[in-house]
């Protein structure tokens, strides 16, 4: 038995595929992320892990229970932070963390080892209300109201989104501690580059999942060679790399190009050719590719055209 199992799950809004035949298996005790763009389909399917949304089609297990015929004993093993803070903002932290202890028939007291950590964090602002909370506290009253009453699985939908940096970072350490405890963990996220941080992940786009995978072994299957190149003007270097023949696909990362050759060459040919058309100020390395890298190759399909 998995702690979270998707077995061809669809979802349909208004004509359009939300989920589209979504499986999925999470181990007990592991930390599994959802990796995907809006629209992707990650929170439609944390919601039908949540009992809140009913598949169109297919099953979904939190635990080993049905998540359509097993709603409650679902909602009583699960802890859940929504993407939107969903905390009653006029009351203030410890009567939150009060009220949710309540309502699942505990007390702070009986599961404080389970927040310790998190919440000492928080204790200077426990008499604050809780919409005057910075972005990064509300995340972990948030979290700690999730956790209050020792879930056996965690669904985390986007809770770095919007965070700042160094928030971001103390938010995935506190996942890794938790993980240790044994808590199963289904976190989704738009951001590549916390991939790196799951034990497993599954990367989705317009609702499939494209590959799922340990973040090392989607790395390792990468086989073309990878350059980046820094020029004074982008957007020309982009059109005029994408005629040359031994392009295979070439995309904007942030201020670089990530050029994906059809063969092997050396940063110097491909320097000596672009000089040649004009381009002079130029930066041009060989990398190895990230996670954003092989979502940018998986998409490469007739049904997922390459972006502009």
């Amino acid at each position: 038995m998995y702690g979270i199992e998707a077995d061809a799950l669809y979802k349909n809004y208004n004509g359009a595929n939300a989920l589209d035949g979504v499986s999925v298996t999470v181990p007990h005790g592991q930390l599994f992320g959802l990796i995907g763009p809006d629209g992707a389909g990650k929170t439609s399917l944390i919601r039908i892990f949540t009992t809140l949304l009913l598949p169109d089609a297919g099953k979904a297990r939190v635990e080993g229970f049905d998540t359509q015929r097993d709603y409650a004993q679902i909602r009583s093993v699960i802890g859940y932070m929504p993407g939107k803070f969903s905390l009653y903002e006029d009351l203030s932290v410890e009567e939150n963390l009060h009220f949710f202890a309540r309502l699942f028939g505990t007390r702070i007291e009986d599961n404080f080892a389970m927040i310790r950590d998190i919440y000492l964090q928080i204790e200077p602002f426990r008499k604050r209300r809780a919409g005057k909370l910075s972005g990064g506290m509300k995340q972990k009253l948030a979290l700690c109201c999730a956790l209050i009453h020792r879930p056996k699985v965690l669904l985390l939908d986007e809770p770095t989104t919007g965070v700042d940096p160094v928030s971001r970072k103390e938010f995935w350490d506190i996942l890794g501690r938790l993980k240790s405890q044994g808590i199963t963990i289904l976190v989704a996220t738009p951001y590549m580059d916390e991939a790196a941080r799951c034990d497993q992940i599954a990367l989705m786009h317009k609702g499939r999942i494209l590959e799922s995978a340990p973040p090392a072994a989607i790395i390792a299957a990468w086989k073309r060679p990878l350059i980046a190149i820094r020029s004074g003007a982008p957007h020309s270097l982009l059109h005029a790399l994408r005629r040359q023949p031994w392009t295979h696909s070439v995309y904007s990362f942030g201020y670089a190009l990530h050029l994906t050759l059809t063969h092997l060459m050396k940063p110097s040919e491909i320097t000596d050719i672009l000089y040649a058309e004009g381009f002079n100020d130029l930066e041009v390395e060989k990398i190895e590719p990230s996670i954003e890298d092989c979502f940018m190759e998986l998409i490469r399909t007739p049904e997922f055209p390459a972006p502009e």
